[in-house]
């Protein structure tokens, strides 16, 4: 049932460019089909980040997951964490469960499918693989004043104002 529509641009091409810092996985990899362990009707658990030398004046860190293949004009947003401190260089896996798995002050934004955390992947069953965009935003702010109810686009937007940096890894996803 491929949707037989364009593939959408990367969303980070969109935007002004910013330098790029080094963020790895041990359980995701740019590129590659990521395990259901990490999508909606598998075992919905966040993959652990890792991110090194983000820049000099980093304050604080947003963390997102994107699907811009998503059958929607705007996409889907499937993971938010805003407020992270400019020491924290990885999140384990599953971190995505709830706020108590997050360090410090740092807590999650809802999803576009209204969770609190993580959302695994989900692409419509038979579409082609969609891509998963997990950014590492370095920010020159502590935090973006944001509270749980805003949304991600509206995280995505003020960290537009404020990214210094940004460690991307883009694995695909297909059912």
């Amino acid at each position: 049932m491929d949707l037989e529509r364009p593939l959408a641009p990367h969303p980070y091409e969109m935007l002004p460019a910013v330098p790029a810092f080094a963020l790895s996985s041990p359980d995701i990899t740019d590129g590659a089909a990521m395990a259901a362990r990490h999508a909606a009707d598998g075992e919905n658990v966040s993959p652990a980040l890792t991110w090194t030398d983000p820049p000099e004046g980093t304050q604080g860190l947003l963390v997102t997951c994107f699907d811009p293949d998503a059958p929607t004009p705007a996409g889907y947003w499937h993971w938010v964490i805003t407020d992270l401190d400019s020491s924290v260089t990885t999140l384990d896996a599953g971190a995505g469960e709830s706020d108590i798995a997050l360090p410090g002050a740092a807590f999650h934004l809802r999803t576009d499918g209204g969770e609190f955390g993580y959302e695994g992947a989900a692409p419509p069953p038979g579409d082609r693989a969609h891509r998963y965009v997990f950014a590492v935003h370095a920010l020159d702010v502590p935090t973006l004043d944001l509270t749980p109810e805003d949304s991600a686009t509206k995280a995505s937007f003020l960290a537009l104002f404020h990214t210094l940096a940004r460690g991307v890894l883009t694995p695909t996803y297909q059912r």
